[in-house]
């Protein structure tokens, strides 16, 4: 054995030992973390990991930025056989992965290719993040620093794995083995060293021990780096919520008599899933630079939440581990010390921030969680709640309307209820803004008009009709919220409801995704899917001649993001003569916030522009002299903000069921 085989051997022991002690560490500080199962349908979830993390579907979406990160990480998966063969190559010189024959040809050239792929993404993320300085990607002195010494490290290894091919090329009479394909080290080898031959076997050497030193420093510097995603970002897909559970909330059980925290003050508080979220962050400001609160100038940011978890774990966890009590630490909490109040409130769980993320973090969850603190633990809530909630607890619906009058939309529709006569098709529910809202009245009134037209044999619930809940759950009153469930599901199974329809996206998404954790499973449509069917079917016909109209639709957060409901309401939309349909620059699942989800519509947006304003000008600069929309909030929030350009009378709000029955061939 060579002084060289032992001394990498030394170096190689050293390297292992001190990664392994710090992932093992941060391992340690993950599993802090409270329960959560994620270890089902391991299939669904492997296919996660090959579409998002491996194919990097998500990165992709910004095709510049998604380009360059595509070729760094694939440029790195193949560099591994490279990087093992140099590894072996300490213990045992000769080593080469050339027995593998014409396999060995084939990644020989896909590495010197790729090499030179990683070079330019490389010089080309520099540019962007110290040059040009994409706004997204300011993540201050200390990130940028951190981001610098992970490229130049990836540059550097770049760079050695070349320096060690044409060396090595040089060092053999410019002669590759007869499975070697390397046609840009050949280039170099005959660049460099045309005249001077005799030092190729040096520079080998050389160029050998700075690739394997600075593979080994880019090793140990992860754990120290919000880098270690390279690590930590493929657990976190494959541990993340599968498509039908994006966006529901976990269940807390009230019932049990054990539990002392309810949501989250601290780390600790969180699952372990939330704060591996923390570890595999990226901060690349993807969900940052999508959050509608951020861009109108609220004090929220998604990444800077999930980077304060992590930063909060690596701080409290030692600590917790070896007993200590340091007064400093512990006298402070990740809520109001490192994340705000006014941070947790602003958020819309418009959901933007989880669907742009490419490593699946769940932000809505976590914050979901910090308001269920507040509100449940310190009773510290917006003062706009408090009426809010004794509402909703007392009338059933967020208003101070009385709950016997839910059902006098209805009078002289000849609409029986439940109660009246339950062997029906489908039950209708209405909703409290389909109730009570004189706007939203009249959409209420549109679709019953039309399932009418349609010969469909539904029922309402009428006064046994309550909030579905979502609206507490969001704002983190669970308590509330899970009242309202259990009353709802109790109406509903004493029924033996199956199917059921509503007019409004955040009762379709409560109803249909989470009713199931309280024992209601039942089959749920919204009414532009319905909509679509029957006007596909035959079952509703529309007119043949038709006014000329420019119309625009805004995706709900709700039905878009939450439930992947795009195209039906714009398909219903295209049927209709003389219709065009023309888009807003954020359009589907790029779509932008209304402003009014997460129990934002009943709270003052005091800080920055207002986000309905920012929607409705998207709105505007279209031309379109119809908005279409299928969401009682968003309804209200885009009528409003017409109000405040004074285009009330130039450009009209309706819902997708008023605008297909006034084209209705009755």
């Amino acid at each position: 054995m060579s002084t060289k085989n032992v001394v990498f051997i030394i170096v190689f022991i050293s390297a292992l030992t001190l990664f392994v002690f710090n992932v093992r560490k941060i391992i340690s500080y993950i599993l802090l973390g409270n329960k959560d199962n994620r270890f089902h349908k391991p299939l669904e979830r492997i296919k996660n990991v090959l579409t998002i993390a491996f194919a990097q579907s998500k990165l992709l979406r910004e095709p510049v930025a998604g380009t360059i990160h595509f070729f760094i990480f694939w440029g790195f998966i193949i560099f591994l056989f490279a990087v093992v063969e140099s590894i072996v190559q300490g213990f045992y010189s000769p080593f080469s992965w050339e027995f593998l024959g014409s396999f060995y040809r084939i990644i020989s050239f896909i590495q010197d290719l790729f090499g030179l792929l990683i070079i330019i993404s490389v010089l080309v993320a520099l540019y962007r993040r110290f040059i040009k300085k994409v706004p997204r990607l300011n993540v201050g002195k200390e990130g940028n620093l951190d981001a610098a010494i992970i490229l130049l490290l990836i540059f550097g290894v770049v760079l050695s794995m070349y320096g060690q091919n044409s060396a090595f090329i040089a060092k053999n009479n410019f002669v590759l083995s007869s499975n070697e394909l390397r046609p840009i080290s050949f280039y170099l080898s005959k660049y460099l060293f045309a005249n001077s031959n005799q030092i190729s076997p040096l520079c080998y050497e050389v160029c050998w021990w700075v690739h394997i030193l600075l593979i080994f420093s880019f090793l140990n510097f992860l754990p120290y780096s919000k880098h270690f995603h390279v690590i930590s970002s493929i657990p976190n897909v494959y541990f993340s919520k599968l498509k039908n559970e994006k966006y529901v909330l976990k269940k807390i059980n009230l019932e049990d008599e054990n539990v002392e925290q309810y949501g989250a003050a601290d780390f600790e508080h969180l699952s372990w899933k939330q704060i591996l979220d923390g570890f595999a962050c990226t901060e690349c400001g993807r969900c940052t630079a999508s959050c509608p609160a951020s861009i109108t100038g609220k004090k929220l940011s998604p990444r800077e939440i999930i980077k304060n978890i992590r930063y909060r774990t690596e701080e409290k966890a030692p600590l917790l581990f070896k007993g200590l009590n340091d007064d400093e630490t512990f006298s402070k909490t990740l809520i109001h010390n490192y994340i705000l109040d006014e941070e947790i409130w602003a958020c819309t769980t418009c959901g933007a921030c989880v669907n742009e993320c490419p490593v699946m973090i769940e932000h809505v969850d976590s914050i979901v969680d910090f308001r269920r603190n507040l509100v449940l633990m310190e009773s510290n809530f917006p003062p706009e709640l408090n009426s809010l909630f004794k509402n909703l607890e007392t009338n059933f619906n967020p208003w101070a309307f009385n709950a016997q009058d839910r059902a006098n939309w209805s009078e002289g529709m000849n609409i029986k209820t439940m109660a009246e006569d339950s062997n029906c098709e489908i039950l209708f529910w209405v909703g409290c803004a389909g109730s009570f809202d004189a706007r939203y009245q009249k959409v209420t009134k549109s679709i019953a008009k039309l399932m009418q037209n349609a010969n469909i044999d539904f029922r309402i619930l009428g006064i046994e009709e309550k909030c579905t809940g979502d609206l507490p759950r969001r704002l983190g009153n669970e308590y509330l919220a899970q009242m309202l469930i259990q009353e709802n599901v109790e109406t509903l199974n004493k029924y033996n409801v199956k199917k059921i329809v509503t007019g409004c996206p955040h009762c379709f998404n409560i109803l249909k995704n989470e009713y199931p954790q309280f024992g209601g499973n039942y089959e749920v449509i919204h009414h532009t899917d319905l909509i679509k069917e029957l006007l596909k079917s035959g079952r509703l016909k529309l007119k043949n001649e038709s006014l000329m109209q420019k119309i625009t639709y805004h995706d709900s957060c709700y039905l878009g993001r939450y439930n992947n409901i795009y195209d039906s309401p714009r398909e219903s939309l295209k049927m209709v003569n003389n219709i065009e349909l023309v888009e807003m620059k954020r359009s589907k699942d790029k779509g932008f916030c209304c402003g009014a989800g997460g129990g934002r519509m009943f709270l003052e947006e005091t800080e920055g522009k207002r986000i309905n304003e920012h929607r409705t000008l998207e709105a505007i600069e279209t031309n379109a002299n119809v908005i279409a929309s299928a969401c009682p909030f968003c309804m209200t929030m885009l009528t409003d903000g017409l109000k405040s350009f004074n285009k009330s009378e130039e450009i009209a709000v309706k819902d997708v069921s008023e605008i297909i029955l006034e084209h209705l061939n009755n």
